[in-house]
């Protein structure tokens, strides 16, 4: 049976820029495990499968390619991007159906504004045990590492500078230790979330673990919980900035970030950028 499919760059207005997506048209109906295949068969870090909603304007859902999860950032900009490019919606607002619940979009050209939820705030993680993860120096972390969810919970990792940024290396083991400190098993959980501050706003790593390739080029769904966590501790003085990921791999790739709410009461966070879709045709299965 085929499938329109859409290869779309997000969070870049360029080619091989920000983080790749394949987003399968009507295809939210597909198994799990076929899903999952596409993922590892595309050798990207998620895929999405749209459907209708009876809730919201579309249905989307999110592969990993080891399990579903409720959310991601850059996958829902590709989707959004890749609708728009088949002339199924135009510009304007839109609402997608999500497994983190209704997540409203706005759509100007090829850039796209998604409001993630409300953040919720859970566990620190002691530095020692996250800085194994990364083979850093526990005091290279510069605030407590805690778990933050705008969607998908990332263990939010504030770093001393850009060099310690560039040093981050994944330490399989170390990931297991950090696992079995949360007590979760490996495929319930994302790996730390690396961050730097800079004068217009962040810069930030997601190294993952196998099956999903080495390093994420763009994480839009890490990104809301970090503007929540920055903003909800005092770290930033103001609830806009840009946020900036991928270049350590050569895949540079940029968000306008907008924190809503008071730092003790935030409503959601705006993660805007553009997308380029870079191939289109069919799926056959």
């Amino acid at each position: 049976m085929p499938f329109d499919i859409d290869w779309v760059d997000a969070f870049s207005s360029r080619a091989f820029g920000g983080n790749g997506c394949v987003v399968v048209h009507e295809g939210a109906s597909l198994d799990d495990a076929t899903a999952m295949a596409l993922v590892r068969e595309t050798s990207l870090v998620e895929c999405t499968f749209t459907g209708p909603s009876e809730v919201a304007d579309i249905r989307v859902r999110y592969f990993l390619a080891s399990r579903e999860i409720p959310f991601a950032g850059h996958p829902t900009v590709a989707t959004v991007a890749a609708l728009r490019h088949r002339g199924l919606i135009g510009d304007g607002p839109l609402t997608l159906e999500t497994g983190a619940g209704i997540v409203p979009v706005e759509v100007d050209g090829t850039k796209v504004s998604m409001t993630q939820i409300a953040p919720e705030f859970g566990v620190h993680v002691p530095r020692e045990i996250v800085a194994a993860v990364g083979g850093i120096d526990p005091s290279d972390i510069v605030y407590p590492p805690r778990f933050v969810s705008t969607g998908l919970p990332f263990c939010i990792t504030l770093l001393r500078d850009a060099g310690v940024l560039a040093a981050v290396r994944f330490d399989p083991a170390a990931f297991r230790a950090y696992v079995d400190h949360l007590g979760v098993e490996d495929t319930d959980v994302m790996e730390p979330f690396w961050v730097t501050q800079t004068d217009t706003g962040t810069q930030a790593r997601l190294l993952l673990a196998p099956p999903s390739p080495p390093e994420d080029p763009f994480t839009g769904s890490a990104t809301g919980a970090m503007a929540a966590y920055l903003w909800a501790e005092g770290l930033i003085d103001a609830p806009r900035f840009v946020a900036e990921q991928g270049q350590w791999i050569g895949r540079p790739g940029q968000a306008q970030v907008e924190v809503l709410g008071r730092r003790d009461a935030i409503e959601g966070v705006i993660v805007a950028g553009h997308a380029h879709v870079l191939m289109s045709g069919a799926l056959h299965l």
